[in-house]
């Protein structure tokens, strides 16, 4: 017996999750005896600092960067991992994090999953396939009965491509791609309407990712799911994507159409993010490294945080910190942008 999956609202119709100026900041200070005897003052890290977007029903949005730019973190403060320290997410109207401290939160979690990074970490060695997928059926009292499980299970390993005769094999009989095929049923067992998926193809060969990510955009198709995908990898964020949010130190620098991104990027970094990729029909021609390595987020540059890597800076950038602004139709946080210096 299968689980009811209730009517949704038609993709595009209003965004599914908003999300506004969320941050989150962690304590990284040494022992306090050891501040007292050294005579240090605390230590926080700003992960997120005054995020903001949405993203409509049915459509995806992909965040991209560069590694500790605060992207895994984002993914954790959307499904209730972490608290926010600041700011709001809202998911079909309600409160979110208000709404997953209550007794509804569970109602709210079965709508709301997640697809981790590496499928070798994510999944239980102990456990065979039919239970990693079968719990969440169980925890959220979906289905009860152990044929009615079976069934269930079954179906959804079809659904990602495996046969429900791998649901008696435990997890190092898989492959990695076949393990984040599991994680992927694992995660529609709820059948929920939003997936954020943090790197769900970085540990796989590159066969593989094309597989996992056809697998998703089929799924996508036939069940109306919104995805927040997180990804370094621009050609894989340029086939999945329909929104890009380009990250820096725990900001946003740009937001845009992934058309209008790719074609014509406003920000400084994130033409210099594209202008890294290779590209067949430019061979021989020149191209411009990524200049610098991100600076220490526990000590953050004052104003621009990409001052010090950025050609077009002046003294107005190293002094004040710019914030996301709609021009030509694109979100940009630059000021060389919003003085038409590039």
């Amino acid at each position: 017996m299968s689980a009811v999956i209730e009517p949704r609202k038609p993709a595009g119709s209003e965004p599914l999750v908003v999300a506004h100026d969320l941050a989150r900041t962690f304590d990284v200070s040494p022992p306090w005896l050891n501040r007292v005897l050294e005579r240090k003052p605390r230590v926080l890290l700003h992960a997120v600092d005054g995020v903001s977007f949405s993203i409509e029903r049915g459509k995806t949005l992909a965040l991209v960067g560069e590694s500790g730019c605060g992207k895994s973190t984002v993914a954790r403060l959307l499904v209730g991992l972490y608290a926010p320290t600041r700011g709001g997410l809202q998911f079909d109207g309600q409160d979110a994090h208000a709404a997953f401290k209550t007794a509804e939160g569970r109602k709210l979690r079965r709508r709301i999953q997640m697809i981790f990074q590496d499928p070798y970490a994510s999944l239980n060695p102990r456990w065979i396939v039919e239970d990693i997928i079968g719990e969440p059926l169980r925890e959220h009292g979906i289905l009860s009965g152990k044929a009615e499980l079976r069934e269930r299970v079954g179906e959804l390993l079809k659904s990602v491509g495996l046969s429900p005769l791998d649901m008696s094999k435990y997890p190092h009989q898989f492959s990695g791609g076949q393990r984040q095929r599991i994680s992927i049923a694992r995660a529609l067992a709820t059948e929920p309407e939003f997936l954020v998926c943090d790197e769900p193809t970085s540990a796989l060969d590159v066969s593989v990712q094309a597989q996992v990510l056809n697998i998703m955009k089929d799924l996508q198709r036939q069940r109306g799911l919104t995805y927040l995908f997180i990804s370094h990898n621009l050609a894989v964020v340029r086939h999945v994507a329909d929104q890009v949010g380009v990250m820096y130190l725990g900001r946003l620098v740009e937001v845009a159409d992934k058309q209008k991104l790719f074609a014509k990027p406003q920000h400084p970094y994130t033409r210099m993010l594209l202008d890294a990729i290779p590209q067949m029909k430019h061979t021989g021609r020149s191209r411009t490294p990524v200049q610098g390595e991100v600076p220490n987020p526990l000590n953050p540059p004052t104003g621009c945080a990409f001052h010090p890597r950025c050609p077009h800076a002046n003294a107005r950038c190293s002094a004040e910190r710019p914030q996301l602004l709609s021009i030509k139709g694109v979100q940009v946080a630059c000021h060389a942008v919003e003085e038409d210096r590039i």
